[in-house]
């Protein structure tokens, strides 16, 4: 079969086009005939999910149908830039008849890790504030629509007026464009003084000290992305103590199998009956072909996009 692989080299990294077997599922895995599969940015970023090193399987979330049966099925899929990939069962989440496969294949990582953010470990309320650092990402996006479909009301950072433009129909109450550090004075004025109740970063650590700063009593803030490579922030011990702020990491590298299944479970009880009902749809920004890879790989580079870049594998 044909699958693309991923390496680290000289500070970027790089896609090469392969002939491999089918993957065999093992115990507890189906094999996946992949229809469609997301792009993500943290694996194109060098240190992200991509480590220098031997070239490993690319991409990690797809749609299609389970071999065998026949069953429209989306999840997390180590190696998803492929004909076939196999997938634990236990992360195997059935499609809702009213999603393409391009829209199945933008789910499971983005609203998974939302999941995650929002209702596991962030707690967010119906009429609480959610703060967005770079709200027109992938996972920005998914927050949003998630955050708005739970009531929430939000705020989002974003350095494009054109990006904002597009999420204002998604729901968007405050946008601040802004690319800087600069926006709490804005939040707490949005807020009438009280802050956010929770706060997404996508960005990293060029925005960390302004994120506590934005954040309420009893505020959450959650640590995603770091597109802007800055590792380390200002942390400012007396606003965390005196607000009792909670900052926790969203990440699946260290979790286990069981523990990655607990997340899909939740996301299937709390979020699948969201799209199957159409109230989450979810945002594609541009469909490339398979063949065609390199080229949806260098338009994520580029930052133009707003929702998810997707993959469709030929029929």
């Amino acid at each position: 079969m044909k699958a693309f692989y991923i390496s680290a080299e000289d500070g970027r990294t790089k896609l090469e086009l392969r002939d491999v077997p089918r993957p065999e599922p093992k115990p507890g895995q189906v094999l996946v005939k992949v229809h469609a599969a997301g792009l993500n940015r943290g694996e194109f970023i060098v240190g992200g999910r991509t480590m220098p090193g031997p070239a490993k399987p690319a991409g990690g979330e797809a749609a299609g149908e389970v071999v065998g049966t026949g069953k429209r099925v989306m999840g997390r899929a180590p190696g998803a830039f492929a004909e076939y990939v196999v997938m634990d069962a236990r992360e195997a989440v059935p499609v809702p008849p009213n999603l393409s496969w391009e829209e199945a294949a933008s789910v499971p990582l983005t609203f998974m890790v939302v999941h995650d953010m929002l209702v596991e470990q962030g707690g967010l309320k119906a009429g609480e504030w959610l703060l967005i650092a770079g709200v027109s990402s992938g996972v920005g996006v998914a927050a949003l629509q998630a955050g708005k479909a739970m009531g929430a009301k939000v705020i989002g950072t974003s350095g494009s007026s054109q990006k904002i433009e597009k999420l204002y129909p998604l729901g968007l109450d405050v946008a601040i464009e802004t690319r800087k550090p600069d926006f709490s004075k804005t939040v707490l004025e949005k807020t009438d003084g009280k802050g956010a109740n929770l706060a997404i970063n996508t960005v990293g650590g060029s925005v960390f000290a302004e994120l506590v700063r934005s954040l309420g009593f009893e505020g959450r803030l959650a640590i995603v992305g770091y597109v802007d490579k800055v590792l380390k922030g200002e942390f400012d011990l007396d606003a965390v103590h005196s607000k009792r702020l909670r900052i926790f990491g969203v990440s699946n590298k260290l979790r286990n199998a069981d523990q990655r299944a607990g997340t899909v479970k939740g996301f299937t009880e709390d979020f699948v009956p969201l799209f199957a009902s159409g109230r989450i749809r979810p945002l594609i920004d541009r469909v490339f072909g398979f063949e065609e890879m390199q080229e949806a790989k260098t338009y994520m580079e580029t930052d133009r996009h707003v929702g998810k870049i997707v993959v469709r594998m030929p029929a």
